[in-house]
């Protein structure tokens, strides 16, 4: 599983021309599974996530988490994380979950890190043309990736 973090000061997806959810201060997290990823992936991420600390304390260091701050998070599905684009000029997904997997995982990762932060996560539609659009706060954009925890 790999996630694409940016804080935020504010973050909004639009489907069909209407905004389907809005965000203040938090984080808009780009979510791709892939073919091989499980709950145990899905686990290890929501809890990094909840527990980041990238938000300033009175003294300007990222030193706050989300809790701390009470903001809010924003997750997207996003297949394309997993683009192989060693050969030639257009990517290629097959390393993307396929629906029937991807989806379950989607959800099982939102309703934990739900869990983990004790509020409603915002998304997307699974599958849809989505326009997301962002003020990216610092910047500060993380990438993670549950291959990479060991």
């Amino acid at each position: 599983m790999r996630l694409l973090l940016q804080r935020v000061s504010e973050a909004s997806v639009n489907i069909s021309g209407k905004c389907h959810a809005a965000i203040g201060a938090g984080f808009l997290v780009l979510l791709g599974i892939h073919e091989d990823d499980t709950e145990a992936d899905a686990d290890w991420l929501s809890g990094k996530v909840a527990r980041l600390r990238v938000f300033g304390d009175e003294d300007g260091k990222m030193n706050r988490s989300l809790s701390d701050i009470n903001g809010n998070v924003l997750l997207i599905s996003q297949f394309t994380l997993y683009a192989l684009y060693e050969k030639g000029n257009r990517p290629s997904f097959i390393a993307a979950a396929r629906p029937e997997k991807a989806i379950p995982l989607y959800e099982y990762f939102r309703k934990r890190l739900a869990q983990a932060l004790g509020k409603e996560i915002y998304t997307g539609v699974f599958g849809a043309d989505m326009q997301v659009a962002l003020v990216n706060d610092g910047p500060v954009t993380i990438i993670m990736d549950s291959r990479e925890r060991e």
